[in-house]
C-alpha cells in the first residue's frame, strides 16, 4: 500500500510539473525555462546522492558508465526536455500528451534492437493503442483549433507535432543509454548517482546554449511570473523522482510503473485547474490520452501479470504472451 501511495505521489508531482511548465512558456522562451529547471536539479540531486550513497556508488563505475550516463543526461534533460517544452508551448500540455507517449514505443524498439528483448502479441496491441492517440489528435485538428480560438489560444500543430516527436525520441532513447551505462539491474544508489551525473552534463550543455544566446542579457528578458512557474516545475520534478525512488524501494516494479502512468491523468487535472484558458479539453483528445495509457500498460507491464489480472484463459494467455520475434 505504501509503495502505491508513493508512486501515486510521484505521478501527481510529475503531472503538476507539466502544468507549471505550460504556464511558464506562455510569456518566456523554452531555453529560459531550461536555464532554470535543469541547473536547479543539480543541487537537489547532489543532496539525494549524498544522503542515499550515490557518490559512493559512482566510485566503482567504469569509465564507460560515466560516458553513457552523461550522454543520457544530454539526450533526456536537454533534447527530450527541450522537445517537451516546445511541444507544450505550441499545443498545450493536454494536446501534446498523446504524441509524447510515443517515447514508450521508441524505448521498445531500441530494447528489441540492442538489448535482445522480445515482442509479443500483447505488445503489438499496445503499440496500436499508442499510435491511435496521435492519429486522433491529428484527426480532431479542426475541432481543437476551434476550441482553442474560443479561448484565445491557437494550437500550432506543425511545430507541436515535430517537437513532440523530438521529445519522444529523447525520452525514449535515454532508458537504453542508462541500461548500457549501469547494466540491467543497477542498485538504487547507482540510479541516484546516475541522475546526478546526467544533470551535471545537461547543465553544462544548457549553460553553453544560454551563453550562445546572449548570456545574462538573454536571461534578463525572462518574465518574473514565468520564472516562478519554472522554479515550481524544477521542485516538482525533483519530488517526483524522489517519490519514485522511495516507491521502488518498498514495492515491486509491477506496482510502481502502472501507478506512475497516472501522471498523464494528473496532467489533465492540473491543466484544468491552472491553465483552463490555455488548454484544449476536447472529449476525443481525452480519449486519445486514455488510449495512450492503455497502450503504455500493454507495453510496460509484465504480460503474464497483466493477463492474469483480467483472468484471461490459459490458452489465450499463452497466445498473447509468447514471443513473436
Amino acid at each position: 500500500m505504501l509503495g502505491a501511495i508513493l508512486a501515486l505521489s510521484s505521478a501527481a508531482f510529475f503531472g503538476l510539473n507539466n502544468a507549471t511548465v505550460r504556464r511558464g512558456v506562455l510569456k518566456s522562451t523554452v531555453l529560459q525555462g531550461m536555464a532554470i529547471t535543469v541547473p536547479l536539479g543539480l543541487p537537489i540531486f547532489a543532496g539525494f546522492a549524498f544522503f542515499l550513497d550515490g557518490f559512493e556508488a559512482m566510485r566503482g563505475w567504469p569509465m564507460s558508465a560515466w560516458v553513457w550516463m552523461m550522454l543520457a543526461g544530454v539526450v533526456h534533460f536537454v533534447i527530450g526536455r527541450y522537445g517537451n517544452y516546445r511541444a507544450t508551448q505550441a499545443l498545450g500540455a493536454t494536446l501534446s500528451t498523446p504524441i509524447q507517449q510515443l517515447s514508450i514505443l521508441v524505448s521498445l524498439v531500441l530494447a528489441f534492437l540492442f538489448l535482445d528483448e522480445t515482442v509479443n502479441l500483447m505488445n503489438l496491441f499496445g503499440i496500436a493503442l499508442i499510435m491511435g492517440g496521435p492519429m486522433l489528435v491529428v484527426g480532431r485538428r479542426k475541432n481543437a483549433l476551434k476550441a482553442g480560438k474560443a479561448k484565445g489560444f491557437r494550437p500550432d500543430f506543425g511545430p507541436g507535432l515535430f517537437w513532440g516527436a523530438v521529445c519522444a525520441l529523447g525520452y525514449g532513447t535515454s532508458p537504453l543509454l542508462i541500461s548500457l551505462g549501469l547494466g540491467a539491474a543497477p542498485k538504487p544508489a547507482d540510479g541516484i548517482g546516475g541522475v546526478f551525473l546526467s544533470y551535471v552534463a545537461a547543465t553544462v550543455v544548457v549553460a553553453l546554449c544560454v551563453f550562445a544566446a546572449g548570456g545574462r542579457s538573454y536571461m534578463r528578458s525572462l518574465d518574473r511570473g514565468s520564472g516562478g512557474w519554472f522554479l515550481i516545475s524544477a521542485i516538482c520534478v525533483a519530488l517526483s523522482q524522489l517519490f519514485r525512488y522511495l516507491a521502488l524501494t518498498v514495492a515491486p516494479v509491477s506496482v510502481v510503473v502502472p501507478v506512475q502512468r497516472l501522471s498523464v491523468v494528473f496532467r489533465i487535472v492540473f491543466g484544468a485547474l491552472i491553465n483552463r484558458d490555455h488548454e484544449v479539453f476536447d472529449t476525443w483528445i481525452i480519449v486519445s490520452i486514455l488510449l495512450a495509457i492503455a497502450g503504455a500498460a500493454a507495453l510496460t507491464l509484465d504480460t503474464e501479470f497483466l493477463l492474469e489480472i483480467f483472468h484471461v484463459p490459459a490458452a489465450t494467455r499463452l497466445l498473447l504472451s509468447s514471443p513473436l520475434f
